[in-house]
């Protein structure tokens, strides 16, 4: 039998040029190629599937990385010419650490206002699958970005993909959500405001931990039961939901 030859991979030394460059993002030495976090922006880290529904409610989230997971899975006009597919459920057996993630680029600073903006809403330590990266940390470096169907090939070999690549030509950090003045118009009037993002974020990441939760339950139980959703999850463990208001 003859094996199909993988799909061949960027030169690591273009993508580490192409950020550094074109984009003005510090990355980390050594491969594979890293950025670095806290410096021109902070990432927001949630389950595939939570960030698959933030990305169809918002339009223009700013810059946003599918890691571990399937480029193609529709999540709006921008998936236009990739095949259709599914989202990894985060089913049985797969660890929270082992499951596909996006990665949501936000503005430098805002990894240490995430635990605040959630005791603010109200979610508190009931969404620990919506996490942080900032000063300090790395994220996997997507390759750069490529026009055509290859961009949403299946069996990529790199780490990370975007799914909502960043644009050369203009200050990127200018579109991401921030929280204060000016927030949610973004250079181009398109980042939302950090605080609905993170809104937005935790109910989805709540509703994607019920889900694996009832269909553990299903599992066992060999049956099926309604699902809980955030509201009323919230309202009996004792917090008025307050993200449900924004």
């Amino acid at each position: 039998m003859v094996s199909a030859l993988p799909r061949p991979r960027v030169p690591l030394t273009a993508v580490r040029r192409w950020y550094e460059r074109e984009l003005g993002w510090p990355t980390a030495r050594g491969e594979p190629v890293e950025l670095l976090t806290g410096v021109a922006f902070d990432v927001l880290e949630m389950p595939a599937e939570a960030g698959w529904a933030v990305l169809r409610q918002m339009p223009g989230t700013g810059p946003a990385a599918l890691l571990g997971g399937h480029p193609c899975a529709p999540y709006g006009p921008g998936a236009a010419g990739c095949r259709a597919g599914s989202v990894p459920p985060g089913a049985d057996g797969i660890s929270r650490v082992d499951r596909p993630k996006i990665l949501m680029l936000v503005a430098a600073g805002c990894a240490e206002e995430l635990p605040g903006i959630l005791e603010w809403l109200e979610w508190g330590t009931l969404v620990p699958d919506l996490t942080a990266r900032g000063a300090g940390e790395r994220m996997p470096a997507p390759s750069f970005p490529t026009s055509g169907p290859s961009s949403c090939a299946i069996g990529s070999r790199e780490a990370a993909l975007w799914v909502r690549p960043p644009e050369p030509g203009y200050e990127a950090e200018n579109s991401l959500p921030v929280t204060g003045i000016g927030a949610g118009f973004g250079e181009r009037g398109r980042a939302p405001d950090l605080v609905r993002l993170v809104s937005a974020a935790a109910t989805e990441c709540h509703r994607a931990q019920l889900l694996r939760a009832r269909n553990d339950q299903t599992d066992r139980a060999g049956g099926d039961q309604p699902l809980a959703f955030s509201y009323a999850s919230r309202m009996s463990a004792g917090t008025r939901p307050r993200s449900l208001t924004l």
